[in-house]
């Protein structure tokens, strides 16, 4: 098996020999300072392990993954344990209350496998649900009410992935995150900042205050113990009746009534009929290697191997990282994808999606023959394509890689920090507002600035529209990199940064992670960038027509990467003190 093509992350001595061009990046890595934080200013070094690796948002959570492999559970028995650990120790992302997409792929397997747990409109929604008597969008009761909740499909996605793939018990990789609720763990200063953060959103929905604050109503200070008696509960009913444990029984009948009190929509009914389902994956390849990734409902599979066809015909290695000519163009691409999106991308049980179309590398050249290289294409210029032609018929993420090279790339998410910020009473759990990820309205953008018309408009049982993207990265047959970001409509281009900073870039890991990074998305028309940009760049894309607005943070990847002796994780620190934590001899 290849690997990929970057120098070993233990020692820099290779940029210097192999590649000159990475010394720019090998010097952001080290230098830049700003927006980010100052932990950012020294780049960590990606951790190195023999017999696995776990990359996540929370280092309890990596801890528990951790823990599970050594147990003798496999990637899929780590991922799970994780995923119910982050929903008792990162509640503004982990979560039981929304729901994701995982990736899955086994050694030996032709091809990963994807799972879709995004969660579902109740039967009672319509498409003018948010709609006031002018016409406009409530953006209140789509994002902070009981009815911008969506079915949970968290837990179904988390044992559906178990039942095909795991070795250990059910109980078994849920026992951690029942010790966790149950027992207790050391309120950590972030989590802690966090919550009194928002106590004036919270303060409005009282289940919420019982559960995150003291009986007297005092916050929790950074190392005391933080107990969450309802949601070991509801994890012990998942533990001993599986996906009975959640959607039927004691905790959909307390979700549904919370919802009755609150005028929200879900009903036991909606919570029985809830299901995850297995899709085939989105699958690609760029320069040798073999990109698998999401399909519709999320649009990050799609997008990123469009982006990719578009880019393969150009020599962005010989331009420079983050160099003009290399951010131009890549807008330039970004801009054409986002543009398809606002009118092609919905959940594929309700809208014909043209996802061979769009992955086809006819169309991609079709789309790259009208870019100059010179000048920005002005937005208001550029329609979605025509796809069909080509046609043959707060989110977090986490990456685990085992011994025996099974790969799980898994992002999961409440939409906003904390979703709603409501807890339904008596289960202790934080409920999504991913209703807002629909089009409440053809041309009104959401949350996250996107654009969306009928193909992600409002409907009873459907899934919303996502820009997950949970991502694994293959030669040979066999995975080498699995990463993923939460950040909204940002997700997709960290993610296609971090390809391409591996790949084309030859950056390990940890520096490909620190690397400054930008975003456009069509609408609206100017490049997001972080701080570390530098200042003739921006004086040259200026130059050809780009608006240039500087952001505090874009993404928060987590990786792992398969080398020749072992692996490699390395957990972002842009919006949160996750862990890669491996597993040795």
């Amino acid at each position: 098996m290849k690997s990929l093509p970057q120098p070993d992350c233990r020692t820099h001595s290779d940029l210097w020999k192999r590649c000159g061009r990475c010394l720019h990046a090998l010097l952001l890595s080290m230098f830049f300072v700003g927006a980010i934080g100052a932990a950012q200013a020294q780049q960590p070094q990606a951790v190195f392990a023999t017999k696995g690796m776990v990359a996540s948002a929370e280092a309890l959570a990596s801890q528990v993954g951790v823990d599970i492999l050594k147990a003798g559970g496999n990637a899929v028995d780590s991922a799970v344990a994780v995923g119910f650990a982050m929903a008792v120790t990162f509640p503004r992302a982990g979560n039981l209350g929304g729901g994701g997409f995982m990736l899955v792929r086994m050694a030996g397997a032709a091809a990963s496998v994807a799972i879709d747990y995004r969660e579902k409109a109740p039967l009672a929604a319509t498409s003018t649900m948010f709609l006031d008597a002018a016409g406009a969008v409530d953006k209140d009761l789509s994002r902070f009410r009981h009815t911008s909740v969506g079915v949970p499909g968290t837990v179904a996605g988390l044992l559906l992935a178990h039942r095909r793939f795991g070795r250990l018990p059910r109980a078994a990789v849920l026992a951690p995150a029942i010790a966790l609720a149950e027992n207790g763990f050391a309120m950590p200063a972030a989590l802690a900042e966090s919550l009194q953060g928002r106590r004036q959103r919270f303060a409005r929905w009282p289940a919420t205050m019982a559960v995150i604050f003291k009986a007297d109503g005092t916050a929790y200070r950074a190392g005391e113990l933080f107990r969450q008696p309802d949601l070991a509960a509801v994890l012990k009913r998942i533990a001993a009746a599986g996906h009975a444990g959640f959607y039927s029984g004691t905790t959909a009948a307390l979700i549904a009534a919370d919802m009755r009190r609150h005028g929200g929509l879900i009903t036991q009914v909606d919570l029985a009929a809830y299901q995850a389902v297995i899709r085939p994956v989105i699958s690609g390849s760029y320069r040798g290697y073999q990109i698998e990734a999401m399909p519709p409902p999320s649009s990050g599979g799609v997008h990123l191997v469009q982006m990719l066809n578009m880019l393969t015909p150009f020599p962005i290695a010989d331009w420079g990282h983050n160099q003009a000519p290399t951010i131009h163009l890549m807008v330039e691409v970004m801009r054409r994808a986002y543009a398809d999106r606002s009118q092609h991308l919905g959940d594929p049980d309700f809208w014909s999606v043209p996802v061979a179309g769009l992955t086809d590398r006819r169309y991609a050249a079709r789309l790259i023959g009208n870019i100059d290289l010179q000048k920005a294409t002005p937005s208001d210029s550029l329609q979605p394509g025509r796809p069909q032609a080509y046609e043959s018929p707060e989110t977090t993420h986490y990456s685990i890689i085992d011994a025996a090279g099974n790969a799980v790339s898994n992002t999961y998410t409440l939409n906003f920090r904390y979703g709603t910020g409501i807890v339904a009473a008596g289960t202790g759990i934080f409920l999504n507002n991913e209703m807002d990820d629909f089009s409440a309205k053809p041309g009104s953008p959401n949350a996250y600035g996107l654009l969306g018309g009928a193909a992600n408009a409002i409907a009873a049982e459907k899934r919303p529209l996502s820009s997950m993207t949970p991502t694994i990265v293959s030669r040979d047959g066999a995975a080498v990199l699995a990463t993923g970001s939460p950040g909204g409509s940002r997700i997709i281009t960290s993610v296609l940064q971090m390809i391409l900073n591996v790949i084309d870039h030859r950056m390990d890991i940890a520096t490909a992670t620190g690397a400054p990074r930008f975003h456009h998305q069509w609408w609206p028309d100017h490049i997001r960038y972080e701080a570390g940009l530098d200042e003739a760049v921006k004086t040259a894309l200026r130059q050809r027509g780009h608006t240039l607005k500087k952001v505090k943070a874009l993404g928060s990847l987590h990786t792992v990467m398969r080398v020749k002796h072992g692996f490699l994780g390395f957990s972002d620190r842009r919006r949160s003190r996750g862990q890669a934590i491996g597993v040795d001899d």
